[in-house]
């Protein structure tokens, strides 16, 4: 169970225990006997739960960074804040878009529920957008048939794998991010399953080539060649969207990480 699932059952419960106490069990009590302790903690929890539902599933969610997919830009142990109302109002546990309030850009990063497994929340930067042809050979990304502009920053230590990785500053449309590439790995991801729209990429020795269908994206982690992404498992289709990433609020390895990320 999801645990947006799990506070709207809560929510509803104690909403449902509120009304009934009020309209019901208030009227039959004694004037001076106390409520049964299940209605009074429903009574107290009640506007709590739905202040947190509220805060959660229409403004912002907090989420742990359980990979490093997304170093440089994000570490392992980062906690972050998701902004769920910049692509449109959703409707909560459903994800049924209600109100259009904007789509996601080149360079966005991006929490979406993984496409094999809806359970799962994924998040990976945005390099695709629905018509975009990504090609990604020898560990050079092309948007459109134009190289992805990238200038080397130096190396990057890795602390778990006690190894430096050089590093680059990626742009799209101006806006720069990080990522890190390995030397000797190879330039290119092999497809490990079958997905949705696979037709619309072609897999060779060198990478591959993929035109993004209408309503899904491409996604790919910052960490390119230790990124599980669409190059692997495919498109994002935008009913498994969840929200901007944009806030760095605490790592317990790293204090000095607080608002450090866009």
């Amino acid at each position: 169970m999801s645990f947006a699932l799990f506070l709207l059952l809560l929510l509803v419960v104690t909403g449902l225990v509120w009304l009934f106490d009020k309209y019901f069990l208030r009227t039959r009590r004694v004037k001076e006997a106390k409520q049964p302790w299940w209605v009074e903690y429903s009574i107290s929890f009640f506007p709590v739960i739905m202040v947190v539902f509220a805060l959660r599933s229409f403004l912002v969610e907090p989420f742990k960074i359980p990979s490093g997919s997304m170093i440089p830009t994000l570490l392992i142990g980062d906690f972050i804040l998701v902004n769920k109302f910049t692509y449109g109002i959703r409707l909560p546990v459903a994800n049924v878009k209600i109100v259009d309030l904007g789509s996601p850009k080149h360079g966005d990063v991006m929490v979406f529920r993984y496409p094999a497994d809806p359970s799962l929340d994924y998040i990976k930067r945005v390099v695709g957008l629905p018509g975009d042809r990504i090609e990604y050979r020898n560990k050079e990304l092309r948007l459109n048939g134009t190289l992805v502009p990238r200038q080397q920053l130096g190396d990057y230590e890795s602390r778990e794998r006690l190894q430096y990785f050089p590093r680059y500053l990626e742009s799209f449309d101006g806006a720069g991010h990080e990522i890190i590439l390995e030397k000797e790995a190879p330039g290119f991801l092999s497809r490990s399953m079958d997905f949705g729209h696979s037709g619309n990429c072609d897999y060779n020795s060198g990478g591959l080539d993929c035109t993004v269908p209408a309503g899904h994206y491409f996604m790919m982690g910052d960490n390119r060649d230790n990124s599980s992404d669409s190059r692997v498992w495919g498109f994002v289709p935008d009913a498994n969207i969840v929200g901007k990433a944009f806030f760095i609020w605490l790592n317990l390895n790293e204090l000095g990480r607080f608002g450090t990320f866009r």
